[in-house]
């Protein structure tokens, strides 16, 4: 991680840097590494690999909230199809926005609970002050009376524990959480190419590989490739 303040090398490609962002530096032999390997979802709507995740999300948190972020996928292959940088930049703002409809969507769970539990507390407490008060009229200036009256007012108020601890404490660390996400999906993200592997070997990576598939797939379809014959 550090601050950028020059322009991009030139053995990279991808979204240009914001003047004094942070770049979260992430080294991969092969972009396919940086994805869900079990999750059949198409690239674009594929999940991070959860290593990737929490190493994005665990620099991200430590950086102010008023400072640009960027990504920067140090890959040790040669550069691949042209479009590669935008395909994985697609891929992980997609990744990050549902990241934060998913926090979002959990807070209002929460908050739903937070009701619930909050009517029923205050129901069982209003019970129980009721309770108390008829049982302590009834025992009046029996030691026992005034026990029963206490102990039934203090579970009541533990009643309200719950809806109290939502409304208090439990929503905010999602609202941030959705916030860094919301932060994350709008990054800028760039590929450094190190050429450290052989010429091809970008061939074998994936999505540029699938990405070339389907763009055959594509010519195919429409007549422009002549289909291998039969022999």
């Amino acid at each position: 991680m550090r601050f950028v303040t020059a322009m991009e090398d030139v053995n990279s490609t991808g979204d240009p840097l914001p003047p004094k962002c942070v770049v979260i530096h992430v080294r991969v032999a092969e972009l396919k590494q940086l994805f869900n390997s079990i999750d059949p979802s198409p690239f674009r709507n594929k999940d991070l690999d959860p290593k990737a995740e929490e190493f994005i999300v665990g620099w991200a948190k430590d950086i102010p909230r008023d400072t640009a972020l960027a990504l920067m996928v140090e890959l040790d292959r040669p550069a691949g199809l042209p479009d590669e940088a935008a395909v994985l930049r697609d891929a992980i703002h997609e990744f990050f926005r549902q990241r934060a409809h998913a926090f979002r969507q959990r807070m209002r769970e929460l908050f739903r609970v937070g009701r619930t539990s909050l009517l029923i507390g205050l129901a069982v407490l209003a019970g129980a002050i009721a309770l108390g008060d008829f049982l302590g009229s009834v025992l009046k200036g029996s030691r026992i009376g005034e026990i029963v009256r206490e102990g039934l007012t203090i579970g009541g108020w533990v009643s309200m524990w719950r809806p109290l601890e939502i409304f208090l404490y439990d929503w905010w660390p999602i609202r941030n959480e959705a916030r860094l996400a919301d932060r994350l999906s709008l990054m800028p993200v760039r590929i450094r190419y190190m050429d450290q592997a052989a010429t091809e070997a970008w061939r074998a990576d994936w999505p540029a590989a699938s990405s070339q598939t389907g763009k055959r797939d594509k010519e195919l379809e429409a007549g422009q490739v002549d289909q291998p014959k039969d022999t």
